[in-house]
């Protein structure tokens, strides 16, 4: 028992040895880091250094609730809510659509039996972003984008493997009643979700009335965790739960968490996601089989069509849909959304489950699963960013994130004086104290609003894309206010859905109320 114990914490130090060069490697070369880490892990492999065995529970009951929990836990609710007919769209309606058109589509190019075929297309409908959303942040990508993306991803999870969990009964008992399949979907996946909020719920209510940032970060752990394990007993969706409860609990509980908890608690959860990405990255590369990728190669490269042609059609015949019921997303992030469909652990994490099932074509739908994996990370994953830079989504300038930096100093001054002011007022601190402090902050804040006037004037674009910025927050505050009236009956629908494909159409020319200014 000691020597298994001292055999795995020497796998785990020398597996963050390589984590950490990687990750410092990745600083100077213009390759994404969880490629990076993809690629080390196959070099590991092929030199016989170091190899740890990918198994479905360790990704889905290790390494999973932590990156669902952490991105679920930053992603704002209104945020999400003013998206959620094409993110559900995407991650129901998609998943659903990918399996049925991929199935069909391996069955018909002789790659698979229509069963297995389905089997096949359910565990690879599963999106992970990591690669992209990364690319994201340090292009500086418009914020929908990304939430777009990342919503995609965390209800697509969850649906993807319910879906995967249906299919299997398929191949496995032969037929498939599907009032049944869908009485099973809505259960588990509506059962998930209800486990998730309950706990968020109740774990939100706990957190508002403790201060302490180590009970609350232990909670928020458990809540991760516990929401996964419990949801499983109950045999609903495990990774559902753990996007409401991550939901729930980042909406109610994180702003009323005093600055030290919120600190500590999103730096914790950073660093667990980091580790968690670079272990299953890492592991990933580990574990592929580069002679089995060579024997199906044309099974690989028929896998690889299928999971492109249904990703078109998902994602730009879903959006033509939502033009007429929902509100559509812009045509350039359309493409972003499709290229950005990267595939990973979750899909791979699902084909391993196969290994010790009685299932026809195991090797040949494990060699498939990392050749589509393989493909979307070293080719989708890296060319990500030229896309965005073609499309004209990448960040901002050199002076603009001098504003922005110089804008955040200015955020936290003012943050520190209320804080201040209220526990003087409070009596926490000393009259004296609060004077010192207040003049040394105001001071501070006098210098950076006089470093904004100069930038402004040095570089008068600054204003125009604050202006524009303005303008889009504007028209989306309207938009939310006239749904609201639709919802209260002040409004009828059919106006309501004129005035809201109306504002789409000013933000994205960018433009606010044009018409107006026109008489």
């Amino acid at each position: 028992m000691a020597e298994i114990i001292l055999s795995t914490e020497i796998t785990v130090v020398a597996i963050l040895i390589v984590v950490s060069l990687v990750a410092i490697a990745v600083r100077r070369i213009q390759v994404p880091y969880t490629v990076a880490l993809v690629l080390a892990g196959l070099v590991l492999s092929v030199q016989g250094i170091l190899r740890v065995e990918m198994t479905p529970e360790l990704v889905l009951a290790l390494f999973l609730p932590p990156l669902v929990f952490e991105a679920a836990f930053h992603l704002q609710a209104d945020q999400l809510l003013e998206d959620i007919g094409p993110i559900l769209s995407l991650a129901v309606l998609g998943v659903l659509l990918s399996t049925t058109l991929l199935g069909y589509f391996l069955t018909v190019t002789g790659i698979l039996p229509l069963p297995v075929a389905l089997l096949f297309a359910a565990l690879i409908s599963a999106t992970d972003p990591v690669a992209v959303v990364s690319t994201f942040k340090t292009l500086g990508a418009p914020s929908r984008l990304t939430t777009l993306l990342e919503g995609e991803s965390l209800f697509n999870d969850g649906t993807a493997i319910v879906v995967f969990q249906i299919m299997t009964l398929l191949v496995v008992e032969g037929a498939l009643d599907p009032i049944a399949g869908l009485v099973d979907f809505v259960r588990i996946s509506a059962g998930g979700i209800l486990v998730g909020l309950v706990l968020g719920i109740l774990v939100a209510q706990v957190l508002t009335r403790v201060d302490d940032y180590l009970i609350e970060t232990t909670l928020t752990t458990i809540l991760a965790y516990g929401a996964y394990l419990l949801a499983e007993q109950f045999h609903v969706s495990g990774v559902l739960a753990v996007v409401m409860a991550g939901l729930v609990n980042g909406n109610l509980s994180h702003q009323r968490m005093s600055p030290t908890s919120q600190i500590v608690i999103v730096n914790f959860w950073e660093y667990l996601a980091f580790l968690a990405n670079s272990f299953v990255f890492l592991i990933i590369g580990m574990n592929i089989r580069v002679t089995e990728l060579v024997t199906n190669a044309y099974a690989i490269g028929m896998a690889i069509v299928g999971v492109l042609l249904v990703r078109t059609l998902s994602v730009y015949g879903l959006s033509a849909l939502l033009r007429l019921l929902e509100r559509q997303p812009p045509m350039r992030y359309q493409h972003v959304l499709f290229w950005g469909g990267l595939r990973g652990a979750v899909s791979l994490a699902l084909a391993f489950s196969l290994v010790e099932k009685d299932i026809p074509y195991r090797e040949e739908l494990l060699a498939m699963t990392f050749g589509v994996v393989l493909f979307t990370l070293l080719v989708q994953g890296t060319t990500i960013q030229f896309l965005l830079k073609r499309l004209g989504l990448v960040g901002h300038s050199e002076p603009f994130l001098r504003y922005q930096y110089l804008q955040g100093e200015l955020l936290g001054i003012r943050a520190a004086l209320r804080q201040l002011k209220s526990l003087y007022e409070e009596g926490a601190i000393i009259p004296q104290a609060w004077e010192k402090v207040k003049a040394t902050l105001e001071a501070r804040e006098r210098k950076t609003l006089d470093a904004i006037a100069g930038l402004l004037q040095e570089h008068p674009e600054i204003e125009e894309e604050l202006v524009s910025f303005a303008q889009v927050e504007a028209l989306r505050a309207a938009r939310a206010a006239i749904r609201r009236f639709g919802q209260e009956g002040i409004l009828s629908h059919d106006v309501v859905q004129r005035l809201v494909a109306d504002i789409d159409a000013r933000m994205e020319q960018g433009e606010l109320y044009p018409a107006l200014d026109e008489g």
